[in-house]
């Protein structure tokens, strides 16, 4: 037989079954061991990858939803601050937390849940302590787009039904968009 080198001490040697892969008895322990290492944590990464795939799967449209709402309002709160807008309801910058206020609330409105135009900073005292100080919000509002615009937001909209592919996608678009928003930052 051909002479090979062995995997473990990488000494040259004379094979004597044709795919005999070490030299002698210790470093076949050793490899053997090596193989097995590498057979366990493959085994481990597959089923964590399956365990993965099965809690995607078990989602349900709930958590979709949020998951989506979630990345819009990452968005929302970052491209208003790279444009230097201040709380769209006071027109203050403070060093406190900001939030991403819906000017229709996701429960009045939920087919505007998504609507950028409906989706602005604010900072945490106007949206939490006074329920989104909604009359200086339109008044953000008018000044920043338009009555015209105010008057579209506020007025009927046709009820959206989205499903769990539909929310995958929003998530999916808004994801991509923040890490594209945050390279240009």
């Amino acid at each position: 037989m051909k002479p090979k080198t062995c995997k473990v001490c990488k000494i040259k040697f004379t094979p004597v079954r044709p795919i005999q892969p070490c030299c002698g008895y210790e470093c076949s322990v050793t490899y053997g061991i090596a193989v097995a290492s590498k057979n366990a944590a493959r085994k481990a990464r597959n089923e964590a990858k399956a365990h993965r795939e099965a809690k995607v799967k078990a989602k349900t449209k709930a958590q979709w939803t949020r998951e989506a709402q979630a990345a819009v309002n990452k968005v929302r709160r970052l491209e208003d601050q790279l444009k230097g807008y201040p709380c769209i309801s006071c027109g203050r910058h403070h060093k406190g937390q900001y939030h991403a206020g819906h000017y229709r609330s996701t429960k009045a409105a939920p087919e505007l849940r998504f609507e950028p135009r409906n989706i602005h900073l604010q900072c945490q005292p106007c949206n939490t302590h006074l329920s989104g100080n909604i009359i200086e919000y339109r008044k953000g509002l008018i000044a920043r787009y338009g009555v015209e615009e105010v008057e579209w937001l506020e007025g009927p909209h046709d009820p959206k039904h989205y499903t769990i592919d539909d929310l995958k996608a929003i998530k999916k678009e808004y994801t991509d968009r923040l890490k594209n928003n945050q390279q240009n930052a």
